[in-house]
């Protein structure tokens, strides 16, 4: 396996800096994108002529992303793990898999049934078994290292072979009994159910699907302990594998470019729109655009993107599942205030400031509103189903407090208010959606969300808890993700607000116009 100690590391952990992870490449000012803090060159803003690339060296690229993809997943998320996969039985590939399978194990019976018994493909098995205990062995297990060797001889056992004195049910126990000094505590049951098995074929089995669990074990042990050299060094070792790619792959940055550009075209227009309705106001002079509010405004553009049918920036898709389940969520939440906003506006303060009544509503459309990002959820349905419930709710809480149930007008009213949320333009929707944007970006200017959060702006308490959680899963994301691309967009930034040449070798030595 590529984790094992004594194989080398996908993750290229030489390449590992010692440093500690730099600070945020993204400031307020001007300066830092002018700044000589840059990548190495190779920017799409660049003025050299396109670079043509070899299927190698795109070969190399792919690879350098699968590392870089993988050391992220391992540094920033704690639950990440291998697991062994059976594919399924009613697949091709798993029918294939069977029917070779068991093709296989019927031979091995049929040879150590014959008279005398054929050894040939049971000392290939072993010889394989050998080679897997070997590298679930530290380099310094030196005493088991040669215990192994000298009882899985696969030359001995083949002279015994020679006069018909294998034993293969003794070498199999020898095998079991190292498998249960080698294996995680996990596999206990697993070795005693093997010391159970009496059949010799259908114990060679069990020991190699038992061997592939210790093979899963060892990965993710290895994962665990090499987690916290790449949490110290991750910027600097993301940095540097993305420069790889971008060498080998000059059009690495892309979509990266396109996105900034989008950014920069939906802030020029919310600054023509404001300076247009401002008296006075000279329309013919140019905005200055802070590059930190382009780079922000981008990163906003994350939570309603289309991760379906649109790519996202090279630089960003490390984060790419992440950042959609948080887009998906925040639909949710945004559906669940608007329900709750609804209701408060309609039934009045006599039931909803009621102890937990708040909670019961967003009970009720939290559980129905279930996998609603999936394709085939009827959004329509859950909802119509939300306002009935809710109507039902408030009329017992209205009859236990001896109050008039609400009347068939205002509960088809507050029944078809509910509905039309998912509506284009519907204007408790866009309210929301509003606040709930005007919220994420006043995370993205705080210095440091452990020590305090934003104000939750009005219409937003019912989901504040779950608000406030995702909205420091983003923050975090974001500022990472600024922390190791923040030279890439430096120089993307330069280049499109500033017209100025990217810093980098590339520009430096290019002769002035």
């Amino acid at each position: 396996m590529p984790l094992n100690d004594d194989q080398n590391s996908d993750f290229d952990s030489s390449r590992l800096s010692e440093s500690t992870a730099s600070s945020s490449d993204s400031e307020y000012s001007r300066q830092s994108f002018t700044s000589d803090s840059s990548s190495k060159p190779s920017s799409p803003a660049s003025t050299s002529p396109p670079k043509t690339v070899t299927f190698d060296e795109l070969m190399a690229a792919a690879r350098n992303l699968s590392n870089l993809t993988l050391a992220h997943e391992i540094a920033v998320n704690e639950n990440f793990h291998m697991e062994h996969v059976d594919l399924p039985q009613n697949s091709l590939e798993g029918r294939v898999k069977q029917i070779v399978h068991k093709a296989f194990w019927d031979h091995l019976e049929s040879e150590l049934n014959e008279d005398p018994p054929e050894y040939y493909h049971a000392i290939k098995l072993f010889e394989e078994i050998k080679e897997t205990l070997l590298s679930f062995l530290t380099p310094g297990a030196n005493r088991i290292r040669n215990q192994i060797c000298e009882a899985l001889d696969a030359e001995l056992i083949r002279q015994q072979a020679e006069h018909d004195a294998v034993d293969v049910l003794g070498l199999a126990n020898y095998v079991i009994t190292t498998m249960g000094k080698l294996c995680a505590p996990i596999r206990d049951d697993d070795i005693k159910q093997l010391k159970a098995t009496g059949n010799i074929v259908e114990l060679l089995r069990q020991i190699f699907h038992v061997l592939d669990l210790m093979k899963m074990d060892m990965v993710n042990y290895t994962i665990q302990n090499i987690r916290p050299q790449l949490q110290r060094n991750l910027v600097d070792y993301e940095r540097t594998k993305f420069q790889e790619i971008l060498e080998e792959t000059p059009s690495a940055l892309d979509l990266t470019t396109e996105w900034i550009k989008e950014s920069i075209k939906d802030e020029l227009l919310s600054v023509s729109c404001e300076t247009s309705s401002s008296p006075g106001a000279d329309g013919s002079s140019k905005p200055n655009l802070s590059p930190t509010l382009v780079l922000n405004n981008g990163y906003l553009k994350l939570l309603q993107w289309d991760y379906q049918k649109k790519a996202i920036p090279e630089t960003l898709i490390t984060d790419e599942v992440r950042l959609q389940k948080l887009k998906e969520k925040l639909n949710e939440l945004q559906i669940i205030a608007c329900v709750s906003l609804i209701a408060s506006n309609m039934v009045g303060t006599t039931i909803v400031d009621l102890p937990d009544f708040s909670d019961k509503l967003k009970r009720i459309s939290t559980v129905l509103l279930e996998g609603m990002n999936k394709e085939k959820f009827d959004l329509k349905e859950a909802l119509n189903t939300i306002g009935v419930q809710i109507c039902s709710e408030v009329n017992r809480s209205l009859s236990e407090r001896g109050f008039p149930t609400l009347n068939m007008e205002i509960q088809n009213s507050l029944v078809g208010q509910i509905c039309s949320i998912v509506e284009e333009d519907n204007p408790i929707s866009s309210l929301i959606d509003k606040r709930i944007q005007l919220y994420m970006k006043s995370l993205l200017t705080l210095p440091s969300i452990q020590k305090c959060m934003p104000m939750i702006p009005g219409g937003l308490v019912v989901i504040q808890a779950e608000i406030e959680s995702i909205g420091s899963q983003y923050a975090s994301i974001v500022n990472f993700n600024k922390q190791v691309y923040g030279p890439f967009y430096a120089n993307i930034l330069r280049k499109l607000l500033f017209g100025e040449a990217p810093m980098g070798k590339t520009e430096t030595d290019a002769s002035p116009n």
